[in-house]
């Protein structure tokens, strides 16, 4: 199932479309899942409690005997193993900082993927989101770094994660894109008409 549905994606695209024609930036948006399967994390935990579950049995002597230890140890990997894979349970089980940095990372990635570093003036534009980490991050090149600062972004993304965390994706990035465009309008001016980068919604499932 898409994150967000085709009329959805429509009003974003349609939200860059009006800012593009009032500044001289390219807006990319870009909207995953998930920044990472984090495979290894289920089988991890389960490993680790298959190996506890077991020995807290056996601080009550005659429960059970060595063979049945065994197979509730095997039993409990393999359950344990299912339910952590789960999305929610899995990100659940990794640490903040953990996910953000695989997210940021991300980000990155789609910044050069998506060719922002190749448009005229260097006035790239990335509103990145990841649903299952709550991340939201904006990424800008030098054209419009150099006229605002990193500051600038820093109320927009975290009211977008708000939104994010409500489940209200679609409403936080037309309320960055309008946000970041009162801006860009002000700071990077249209100078003439260009469309460099696809305005759609770049989904990654």
């Amino acid at each position: 199932m898409a994150l967000l549905s085709e009329s959805e994606q429509q009003q974003v695209a349609e939200a860059i479309n009006r800012v593009e024609r009032e500044t001289d930036a390219e807006l990319v948006t870009v909207l995953a899942s998930r920044a990472d399967d984090y495979a290894y994390i289920p089988l991890l935990w389960a490993g680790i409690l298959a190996l506890v579950i077991p020995g807290a049995i056996n601080y009550f002597p005659g429960w059970l005997n060595a063979y049945q230890l065994l197979l509730v140890q095997w039993a409990s990997f393999v359950a344990l193993g299912l339910i952590f894979r789960l999305p929610r349970i899995t990100t659940r089980l990794i640490p903040r900082s953990v996910r953000h940095w695989r997210a940021a990372n991300l980000a990155r990635r789609q910044f050069l993927e998506q060719k922002l570093h190749h448009t005229h003036g260097g006035t790239g534009m990335l509103i990145f989101v990841s649903e299952a980490e709550r991340y939201v991050e904006i990424l800008v090149d030098r054209g419009i770094s150099s006229r605002l600062s990193d500051d600038t972004w820093e109320s927009i993304v975290t009211t977008f994660t708000r939104d994010v965390k409500a489940g209200q994706t679609l409403k936080g990035f037309l309320g960055c894109i309008d946000a970041c465009g009162e801006h860009l309008k002000q700071h990077v001016p249209a100078t003439h008409t260009r469309n460099e980068l696809p305005n759609r919604l770049v989904i990654l499932d």
